[in-house]
């Protein structure tokens, strides 16, 4: 699931503020994480998730692309490509891709993207 601005709608429009929210986007609980990733373009996660339940990542996440390309494919639903601008929601279950060298920050719960990060620092020093 994703969006770009001008698909989010308007709450407030005001002089000097403007105010977009679209709700529903995601059910979030514990304790999440910030993160900011910058990705070349190749980055392909999948072969790091190997490994995982049905190895893809698990928790999910949601974030807004700065710059550059990304396409995020997922077990049971088609894929997303998702561009400078977008705000994202990836529910779990799903793999990244990067196409242009992206830019992105992410809000994870803590407890679900914690062991999915060392899974992946694990494997990368394992080659």
């Amino acid at each position: 699931m994703r969006a770009q601005k001008q698909d989010l709608p308007v709450k407030i429009d005001v002089p000097g503020a403007v105010a977009r929210q679209l709700e529903d986007f995601g059910n979030a609980s514990g304790t999440m994480g910030a993160e900011y990733f910058t990705l070349a373009a190749g980055t392909d996660l999948a072969p790091l998730l190997v490994g995982l339940d049905n190895d893809a990542c698990d928790s999910p996440h949601w974030g807004y692309v700065i710059a550059g390309r990304a396409v995020v494919t997922y077990r049971d639903a088609p894929p997303d490509v998702c561009v400078t601008g977008d705000v994202f929601y990836w529910p779990g279950g799903h793999s990244v891709r990067v196409e242009e060298d992206a830019e992105l920050v992410l809000f994870s719960p803590q407890a679900l993207h914690g062991p999915v990060m060392d899974h992946i620092v694990n494997r990368m020093a394992t080659g």
